[in-house]
């Protein structure tokens, strides 16, 4: 498993412990050796773990075992049937549409997905939608909306692609349209940050009734090397970026800006896959059943009352 520079003293000790264990099938009694390593790898995890900076979460966020839209798909979707195109210009496989059950309601899935090797990564454009992405979201939502079937969304993006294909088949504007038509789909929208939420190419599918970010997630209108390139003109002052902006799950939830933070593994989300999906799952049921008790009309008071207010301040 690919391990990240703060977590080499971690990698070091499960190592040792592993030659250790190794040993012991010489004949050799040191399980109280191995016993102590691993009380103090414990305490090392969690001392690790539960006290990361900003810029670690940023790490992890990005960790390349860490699962995609997919994967949570294949965890708690069933029936799940991949819709395709925008009818307009093509399909972009870096932004995932589709229809499936949760628990036996249907549903309208999508989210970005990356890849997991190189060709697939090209594939997926490194989970960087094109607009055609979005508008194929956008069409998908208003099928949802057409049908009365709730959208269960996954934002894991560094940001809208800026290419210059992308530019000339109106970049921005489909994600300015998505902003303006998403506040108008009448049924429930619950969002989930399982990786990078990066810029617009995050809200333009971002704008839901309830907002969730996965605890090693991070949400945020740049990312950390673009913000140090733009104030310090040096890439490698992304770590005091990753402070100021204020981007991970406590500093939005405080700012009002999400509706709360989803609790990973200890390690995060690629250390057990199944109980960050059990924990995800959990919580956009939960959410779902409560928004249904609202009609159309106040679903979208209380939509647009939710990003009128973010940004306020006295």
């Amino acid at each position: 498993m690919a391990g990240l520079d703060f977590e080499k003293p971690i990698a070091e000790l499960e190592k040792k412990i592993q030659e250790l264990k190794n040993l012991a099938g010489k004949k050799i009694d040191i399980s109280s050796e191995v016993k102590k390593l691993e009380e103090k790898l414990e305490h090392l995890k969690k001392d690790t773990y539960k006290h990361l900076t900003a810029w670690q979460k940023v790490q992890l966020a990005r960790h390349p075992h860490r699962p995609y839209t997919l994967d949570y798909v294949s965890f708690f979707i069933t029936d799940f049937l991949e819709l395709h195109g925008d009818r307009a210009f093509g399909d972009d496989k870096a932004l995932i549409c589709g229809v499936g059950k949760l628990d036996n309601q249907k549903v309208i899935v999508m989210g970005h997905q990356k890849g997991r090797d190189t060709k697939e990564n090209l594939k997926r454009n490194f989970g960087c939608a094109h607009p055609e992405g979005y508008r194929k979201a956008l069409r998908v939502m208003q099928l949802a909306d057409q049908f009365n079937i709730p959208i269960v969304i996954f934002i894991d993006t560094p940001g809208a692609y800026p290419g210059i294909g992308a530019e000339e088949r109106g970049q921005s504007q489909a994600i300015a349209t998505n902003l303006r038509d998403m506040a108008k789909v009448g049924v429930p929208i619950v969002a989930t940050v399982i990786g990078e939420g990066g810029s617009g190419g995050a809200l333009g599918i971002g704008v839901a009734d309830r907002v969730f970010v996965l605890e090693n997630s991070y949400y945020s209108v740049i990312s950390p090397e673009g913000c140090a390139a733009i104030l310090w003109k040096d890439g490698s002052k992304a770590p005091d970026a990753a402070e100021v902006l204020k981007l991970t799950g406590p500093d939005l939830l405080k700012m009002g800006i999400i509706d709360g933070v989803i609790p990973e593994p200890l390690g995060g989300a690629h250390r057990d896959p199944q109980q960050t999906a059990l924990n995800i799952k959990e919580i956009i049921v939960k959410n779902l059943k409560e928004l249904k008790n609202f009609d159309k009309a106040e679903l979208l008071k209380l939509r647009y009352n939710k990003f009128r207010s973010i940004g306020a301040y006295a």
